[in-house]
């Protein structure tokens, strides 16, 4: 076996430092958005920065603080309260790419984080209504 194959994907693309830089670019785009801004509860965006950064570093195989502190993830129904309508979902996803373009990934690591990213977002869709 590879060190490449014994190491999780988190590991591969730089641990903690990259998914706190994904996340922080992230919510730089959202923090200006009309349309996702409210979604949020808090005014600061900083909780859910934080949030999205342990979701994605467990997903990926890093720490596990985000079920430790929040319990399951239960993605579709923590959205349930929010209109996710395709607009949405594509502004998110605009946010996101952003995000993932600062991250210097390999092109393999980076089309592999891409392909979740956008079928998590076109999972999230609850309503297309506007």
């Amino acid at each position: 076996m590879t060190d490449q194959q014994q190491t999780t994907f988190y590991e591969q693309v730089g641990g903690h430092e990259t998914f706190a830089k994904l996340a922080h670019e992230f919510y730089r785009g959202v923090a200006a958005d009309p349309v996702l801004t409210p979604m949020y509860p808090e005014e600061d965006l900083g909780p859910a920065e934080v949030r999205l950064r342990m979701f994605l570093e467990q997903y990926w195989g890093g720490p596990t603080t985000y079920s430790e502190t929040r319990g399951h993830p239960r993605l579709r129904m923590r959205h349930v309260p929010y209109k996710v309508n395709p607009d949405a979902r594509d502004r998110w996803l605009r946010h996101m790419r952003a995000a993932v373009d600062t991250l210097d990934l390999s092109p393999m690591h980076e089309a592999t984080l891409w392909d979740y990213l956008e079928r998590a977002a076109h999972a999230l869709v609850n309503t297309f209504e506007d």
